[in-house]
């Protein structure tokens, strides 16, 4: 009986310092997360000036009308040669993104060139890659929304090393970058972009299993 009484107090313990531990560990890596987001939500740009020198290329991740217009704009004013307009969908041409971005197609049209290969951030920066290449540029200039700009720089200079990035963010109006804590909504999407961003990471280091989308 004491015997008994002995290995059931021993496992009991045993379970009580593996629970223990792994509530800690758990503990520990929710901190770390949580200290991470807040790092990575600084890192996402605010609205303020940007540099507007002239670069070869201007590189639209779809995504949202605003990064079209902002694209277009851009060419329109000069910025670029070329407009290269990444993860476009299959059957889409010029004239129907010119006009989902309120403009007529005219002159603009002979300039912006589509990649209809792209089905995700990875996809978008070797796509892209691909496409500077046989140009022959060597700057760019990206834009995508503020809350993705992080990621996308993260796998555009690893598929573009020997290239100029010129990070060029776009600020929709549903995103709350200010107290995002208080929108659900907002908060939601920085919470997914961070994960997002870890799993780019850890596949940029070997660790992960493949690219997030």
């Amino acid at each position: 009986m004491k015997f008994r009484s002995a290995s059931r107090s021993r496992r009991r313990d045993t379970t009580i310092r593996v629970t223990a531990i792994c509530g800690l560990a758990l503990i520990v890596l929710a901190t770390s997360w949580a200290a991470g987001l807040v790092w990575f939500t600084s890192r996402i740009p605010t609205p303020g000036p940007l540099p507007l020198g002239a670069t070869k290329a201007i590189v639209v991740l779809t995504g949202g009308s605003d990064r079209l217009a902002e694209g277009l704009k851009l060419l329109e004013a000069g910025r670029a040669e070329k407009l290269f307009v990444s993860g476009v969908y299959r059957g889409v041409d010029v004239a129907a993104l010119l006009r989902v971005a309120r403009q007529a197609p005219g002159d603009l049209e002979c300039c912006i060139v589509l990649g209809y290969a792209a089905d995700s951030t990875a996809g978008n920066a070797r796509e892209t890659a691909s496409w500077m290449r046989a140009e022959g540029y060597r700057s760019m200039r990206l834009v995508t929304a503020s809350y993705h700009m992080p990621r996308s720089l993260l796998e555009f200079r690893r598929a573009l090393s020997d290239v100029e990035i010129i990070a060029h963010p776009v600020f929709p109006a549903q995103f709350k970058h200010s107290e995002w804590w208080l929108w659900p909504g907002t908060a939601a999407l920085i919470a997914r972009e961070y994960n997002k961003y870890l799993m780019a990471r850890l596949w940029l280091t070997g660790i992960g299993a493949g690219p997030a989308e």
